[in-house]
């Protein structure tokens, strides 16, 4: 790997293009060589696109803000004309999309030349990226570990110096939580900023935001500078902004702000030492920029947050199998998918209209407690996740459990399931490591999650930021502070490192 693909970001390539002191076939051969030698061990990228890659730079005039760059895309919604986009199932093994979907079209507008499609979980399901299909996706700190999920194929990409950046879409905090196990910047954009369509309305009720994995907070914002606006048709539209959050990357924060933090799990379950570590050393860290911090949990209740979050969850698993039929040609089997998505599913199945509703009206309770919250607080800090990586099969069910999940979704037991509450425990097993992310999603705020420590074994720790919703600008002011910081963990270390 050369020197200039090594330290250079996104914007840093595309300057070097621009100014026509590299051309972008050298960073195309680089991206592909860097591939064929990464990806053999991490299985980040499961589709690759070389030769369309090589079309499109001889097409392209190169006047985008990312001209000439290399980037990845992930295999869930980020929908390429005429490529397959199997959202991590065999299900869709033999899809292929009919159009670029409206995030992609806008990325392709700036000039970026794609090149592949990133691993990703079972419909984007876990916080861990092992899908059976595509196989597991490893960490490039520690290949024994999960770079996260459901973005862990661009998570590990990016990690790796396979491309400066990644596509990636965040329902629960499939943004942050790899953001987090790899070492990179990663922000969840306000409910709306960013385009879902056509196809969609709305992916996950408004959950679920596309975006990027970076490891620079500058070429996070000025993607978003070119993605973010007014969709015709959208569900949702984000609190207008003007102005450029690249050039907020470079504003130091005008005011002192007022933030609170938790390092207290919203479930009451457990938080890791390191997790709490992360947070308290950003927290002495805005001290000593002058800020004012203080310990302050959240005005919701965790446990209906968890709730509400699944209650969704298995409506979209159901529905989503439901639609199956389209591409199948039938109605799916408990065979067409993992045996916990088709669990899933049958939960989503035995879940009533009433208690959607319901669950969404407490969503609406959080967001407008939430905003509230910020008249008083700028900010408000959590860990990203309640713990450092698990390792690769760590989570996956043990052989009684999978008996018993095959069991329920043979026999079709959803609705028998939910009335012996076995939907909180779910809750409490399948968010615990993960409890702090999904706060953001149902009350559609933006969310970041910043790389300020690296844990005993090596492994990276993030601490997420979040803000009142239309304040992406807020965050990326002060993340960009904090990239200046001796704390703040430089992916970049890790190529010099392997290289």
């Amino acid at each position: 790997m050369s020197d200039i693909y090594k330290n250079n970001d996104a914007l840093g390539m595309a300057e070097l293009v621009r100014t026509k002191q590299v051309q972008p076939k050298e960073l195309l051969e680089e991206a592909i060589q860097v591939i064929e030698e990464q990806n053999p061990a991490l299985n980040a990228v499961i589709h690759k696109m070389y030769e369309q890659a090589e079309a499109a730079i001889e097409n392209n005039e190169w006047t985008g803000r990312f001209a000439g760059v290399p980037m990845l895309l992930k295999d869930i919604t980020q929908e390429i004309e005429g490529e397959p986009i199997t959202s991590g199932s065999k299900a869709f093994r033999s899809y292929r999309a009919k159009k670029d979907n409206e995030f992609v079209r806008r990325v392709r507008n700036t000039g970026a030349v794609f090149l592949g499609v990133t691993n990703t979980p079972e419909f984007a399901l876990m916080g861990i990226t092992e899908p059976a299909y595509h196989g597991p996706t490893r960490n490039p700190w520690n290949l024994n570990y999960t770079p996260g999920g459901s973005s862990g194929g661009s998570g590990a990409a990016v990690a790796a110096g396979m491309v400066p950046m990644a596509g990636a879409n965040d329902g629960g905090g499939s943004i942050r939580i790899p953001g987090a196990y790899c070492g990179l910047f990663g922000l969840k954009p306000t409910r709306g900023r960013t385009p879902a369509g056509p196809i969609f309305g709305r992916h996950w009720q408004g959950a679920s935001s596309d975006h990027v994995l970076t490891k620079s907070v500058r070429d996070s914002a000025a993607m978003l500078d070119e993605v973010h606006g007014l969709e015709k048709g959208a569900a949702f539209y984000a609190p207008p902004f003007d102005g450029s959050y690249l050039d907020c990357v470079n504003q130091p924060v005008a005011k002192k702000l007022k933030i609170a933090f938790t390092t207290e799990s919203p479930l009451g379950t457990e938080v890791h030492p390191e997790c709490v570590e992360a947070v308290l050393k950003a927290v002495k860290l805005l001290e000593e920029m002058g800020h004012f911090v203080e310990e302050q949990g959240a005005p919701v209740d965790g446990r209906k947050i968890a709730t509400g979050y699944l209650t969704m969850y298995f409506g979209e698993v159901a529905a989503t199998l439901s639609s199956l039929e389209d591409v199948l040609g039938r109605k799916a089997k408990s065979s067409d998918v993992e045996p916990q998505t088709w669990l899933l599913g049958l939960l989503g199945r035995a879940t009533t209209a009433e208690e959607f509703v319901l669950s969404l009206r407490e969503w609406d309770k959080a967001a407008f407690a939430m905003e509230a919250f910020h008249e008083t607080y700028d900010l408000y800090i959590t860990p990203t996740t309640a713990f450092p990586p698990a390792k690769i099969g760590e989570l996956e069910p043990k052989p009684m459990e999978k008996l018993l999940i095959n069991a329920i979704g043979s026999i079709g037991l959803g609705g028998l399931l939910k009335k012996t509450g076995m939907v909180d425990q779910i809750a409490e097993q399948s968010l615990m490591r993960t409890p702090f992310t999904q706060l953001a999603n149902l009350t559609g705020q933006p969310a970041m999650t910043v790389p300020l420590h690296m844990t005993k074994d090596g492994l990276p720790c993030g601490v997420q930021f979040i803000a009142a919703r239309g304040k992406e600008d807020l965050l990326y002011q002060l993340a960009g502070e904090l990239e200046q910081t001796d704390i703040w963990i430089d992916a970049r270390q890790l190529m010099k490192e392997k290289s």
